[in-house]
């Protein structure tokens, strides 16, 4: 894999750092104990210049998580978006994937997190499709995974902390292993939960079905942003469970997530499904019309730079 693209600076802790120089101590908590929280964000290049999609609603998400995790974020949200914008500007980019972290930094070392200080940085740099330009188009091959999704009460999917992922990274090990592109995760009880790092929706008889949180998943803003578009263009869209048999037969399924974006799914555990399907790329087409400003009706949810 290709190493990240290098831009000039990092902001962190209020200060533009150059991006060789943004470095931290060997014997920062997060790094030990994975005490972190994390946001994933993107930036599109629109008609009126490049613009963040749902910049506020991440950065209220990461100062939630950093609550949940007990540590009070040193910056406010409104902070936290001045300092994306001006990082995305100072920078020089059109489009780019943006990366906030809240983080236990250097100062002790132990399981109890509470005496390390609260560090936070913003990292941009350009990034394509999550899953590659191929997957938007011709979608990807999943399989369910061993690995079960993290429990709510071991440590809730709800809290977007870094150490949850390991968890993922097992589950895309294994699939990648297997031949496919993605993992699919189970959880506790058995019902169909989310991808690695994406949230996921089942179409069958022109319902469209997505798990809900109740069942273990991250609240995704991606995911909220289909579900709306798809109530606003008069399609069934329902949460409830799903089983893995659901998935087998199944006229349509897609991904969603700020990396990934909209990623039609062509099989499950070699089982083919019809990909790209009508509605998956009706609301992908809609979805990519949203966030690069070319629908005025949901501009609200763009911040420009």
């Amino acid at each position: 894999m290709a190493a990240l693209p290098k831009v000039d600076k990092i902001w962190m802790d209020g200060a533009l750092v150059d991006w060789d120089k943004a470095q931290v101590h060997v014997l920062t908590h997060a790094l030990h104990y994975g005490s972190g929280v994390f946001e994933g964000i993107r930036c599109y290049e629109t008609p009126d210049g490049p613009a963040v999609f749902r910049l506020t609603e991440h950065m209220e998400r990461l100062v939630r998580s950093a609550k949940m995790m007990r540590m009070a974020s040193p910056y406010t949200v409104e902070q936290l978006v001045t300092a994306t914008l001006e990082l995305i500007a100072v920078n020089g980019l059109k489009e780019c994937y943006i990366r906030p972290v809240i983080m236990r930094g250097y100062g002790v070392m132990g399981l109890d997190p509470l005496p390390a200080p609260i560090e936070a940085f913003i990292a941009v740099w350009p990034w394509g499709s999550y899953l590659g330009e191929d997957a938007l188009k011709n979608g990807v091959d999943a399989g369910i995974s061993s690995w079960r999704q993290r429990s709510i009460n071991a440590t809730p999917p709800q809290i977007k902390a870094t150490g949850n992922y390991i968890n993922s990274s097992f589950a895309r090990m294994e699939a990648n292993d297997h031949g496919y592109a993605e993992a699919i995760l189970l959880n506790e009880t058995g019902y169909v939960c989310e991808g690695t790092g994406e949230n996921i929706f089942v179409v069958r008889d022109e319902i469209i079905v997505t798990p809900p949180v109740s069942d273990g998943i991250l609240d995704g803003l991606t995911r909220d942003t289909i579900i709306s578009l798809a109530q606003d263009m008069e399609m069934d869209i329902v949460e409830d469970h799903l089983t893995r048999t659901d998935l087998y037969i199944a006229d349509e399924i897609f991904f969603t997530g700020t990396a990934a974006e909209v990623v039609p799914i062509k099989s499950v555990d070699h089982r083919e499904i019809g990909a790209p399907g009508p509605m998956t790329k009706a609301l992908q087409e809609a979805y990519f019309k949203v966030v690069r400003g070319q629908d005025k009706e949901y501009d609200y949810w763009l911040e420009r730079v």
